[in-house]
């Protein structure tokens, strides 16, 4: 019998929820089976008091959502590869059951081509599930679980397989669709990913709009995902959907202004690296439900 999956866990926090983080780790500690490993990022702040076992870094700037998780990756070595599966918890989560872990080793271990997994977020106090956390088009029903074409950032398990093949988040989308971004590249290397709605991580219902720059990243990095992943072709047909249901949302002034200021930056700046993904991950995502123009 080959020896359980290790199971590491990468939080990253700005320092300015204590309460919430420590409720977090205690619920980590809480799991069943082996101990998992925790490394608790501080992304341009201290780290609040944490439990002995817990590893702590202090980064001395804010390298963003992505850069801080990466390195958050590196601490288990190039790629996470000390470890077989890596836990990303937002820092005001809460695992909801003590088998989290348990249930993410036993996914891994039985199916070889999956990557990555999407936990389900529910609201601590209704227990309801956004839509928008739902990572699929069809998303009325989140207590179905499934294979989706894309994660949920603060609450899943990667492979750490899935790092060496592929590579870590991309560091400058900062902040909005860096989860894509690896899902689509790791996609296109033959892993699959699943929405878990057994997996279940307690997370306070909020706007993602709360953030002062939600609109300017949300549309320079969608043109940066584009121009990165997708085939020719496909990149204008992909824009100018999310072009047209941007403005069928009716945002205010203001922030409509932020997003087309944040559209031409995408076009204007640097994207990293283009590597378009090949034709069949694109009929692969069309029959997942999600073909890669929405």
């Amino acid at each position: 019998m080959s020896a359980p999956m290790k199971v590491g866990v990468v939080v990253i926090t700005m320092g300015n929820r204590p309460d919430e983080l420590r409720a977090l780790l205690d619920s980590v500690a809480k799991q069943d089976g082996d101990r998992a490993e925790v490394v608790v990022v501080g992304n341009g702040s201290p780290v609040p008091d944490v439990p002995d076992a817990v590893r702590t870094l202090e980064l001395p700037e804010n390298l963003g959502i992505p850069g801080g998780r990466n390195v958050g990756i590196e601490a288990f070595g190039p790629g996470g590869r000390d470890v077989d599966i890596l836990l990303f918890l937002d820092d005001d989560g809460l695992l909801a059951r003590h088998d989290t872990a348990e249930l993410c080793r036993e996914a891994f271990a039985a199916d070889p081509e999956l990557g990555i997994i999407s936990f389900r977020i529910a609201d601590p106090e209704t227990g309801e599930t956004q839509r928008r956390h739902v990572p699929r088009l069809r998303a009325s029903d989140p207590m179905r679980s499934s294979r989706v074409t894309t994660f949920l950032g603060g609450a899943n398990a990667v492979r750490t397989r899935v790092f060496a093949e592929v590579g870590g988040l991309p560091d400058a989308f900062f902040y909005a669709h860096e989860e894509t971004d690896l899902a689509w590249r790791a996609l296109d290397a033959g892993w699959m990913i699943d929405y878990r709605s057994d997996m279940v991580l307690y997370h306070p219902t909020t706007a993602p709009s709360r953030h002062a720059v939600y609109h300017r990243m949300v549309a320079r990095n969608r043109v940066w995902l584009a121009r990165r992943n997708l085939p020719a072709p496909l990149v204008p047909v992909y824009l100018g959907v999310w072009l047209l249901l941007t403005l069928l949302r009716r945002p205010s002034r203001p922030a409509l202004r932020a997003w087309f200021g944040g559209f031409r930056e995408g076009w204007t700046t640097p994207c990293g690296p283009r590597r378009p993904m090949r034709w069949r991950t694109v009929w692969r995502l069309t029959r997942l439900g999600r073909p890669p123009v929405i």
